[in-house]
């Protein structure tokens, strides 16, 4: 049986974290992200997407792989 491909999400960070919340700030580390323009490939869970909904408009959705 070949094993199952998870779910990922490509992220990247479009807005700066200054002079926003510190719960903000930390969930952009949480994702992994800390300067504009990063990317991140993340597994899409309801803890991510929650994450990114959280700070959805610092951050956007580049492409949703399988």
């Amino acid at each position: 049986m070949a094993a199952k491909k998870k779910k990922t999400l490509k992220v990247r960070q479009t807005g700066s974290p200054i002079r926003r919340p510190k719960e903000q700030r930390a969930t952009l580390v949480g994702l992994g992200l800390n300067k504009i323009g990063r990317e991140r490939e993340l597994e899409d869970t309801p803890a991510v997407r929650g994450m990114i909904a959280k700070v959805s408009h610092l951050v956007e959705v580049v492409e949703a792989a399988e």
